[in-house]
């Protein structure tokens, strides 16, 4: 590296930005780090990451599925208010067009909320364990690549700068090109869609 004048990209440690922990010991972690679902749409992991830009905190909230570790929906707010998640549960249930059987986040406030739970009702919710953010590792993870591949190279001036950079990289890049050794090195999206292609298969010689 040092005779091709490269140099490895930092990665930060994972840091914890949850706010206002609910300690109740009724949340549980049932996801346990099973990590590897079978089937689309089993497992969904939401989380929220902090952006600074020259205006102040942004705020990106992503949705993966585990079973690709695609990012199925994402938002960028300047707050952290509650209503920010339910409109994007609410766009990723109409876009997906099914509810995972478990959706894991950490236990900030926006996740043990009322609303929360009621837009997250039929489906099982699993928490993380206070400030043990292994326990969403894909999520968490994804959040410091997009950081570290992407926006850490940037002196991001304004929400919309950041917008623009976060939908570049996400839906030009993280989906649709970037490989996954969990995916067999090929993308999410190739990863997903092979998926379904096997099924109409099997379907079809039925």
């Amino acid at each position: 590296m040092k005779e091709l004048k490269i140099r490895a990209k930092y990665c930060k440690p994972f840091t914890v930005t949850t706010r206002d922990s609910n300690l109740n010991n009724k949340l549980k972690n049932i996801l346990d780090e099973q990590f590897n679902p079978e089937v689309p749409d089993t497992i969904w992991c939401i989380d929220t990451t902090y952006i600074p830009t020259k205006e102040g905190f942004v705020y990106l909230t992503s949705i993966m599925d585990l079973f690709s570790r695609r990012i199925i929906s994402w938002d960028l707010s300047t707050t952290l208010e509650t209503t920010n998640i339910i409109s994007l549960i609410n766009k990723v249930k109409a876009t997906r067009k099914s509810n995972p059987k478990i959706i894991h986040s950490d236990r900030g406030s926006q996740f043990t909320s009322k609303e929360y739970c009621e837009i997250t009702a039929g489906i099982t919710r699993s928490y993380s364990k206070k400030a043990y953010p292994w326990d969403n590792a894909c999520i968490e993870s994804f959040h410091a690549i997009i950081k570290r591949e992407c926006l850490n190279e940037y002196n991001i001036s304004s929400y919309n700068e950041d917008r623009r950079l976060v939908f570049l990289y996400i839906d030009g890049f993280y989906n649709t090109v970037r490989i996954h050794s969990h995916c067999g090195y090929i993308s999410p999206l190739e990863f997903e869609q092979t998926y379904f292609d096997k099924v109409q298969k099997v379907n079809k010689a039925a």
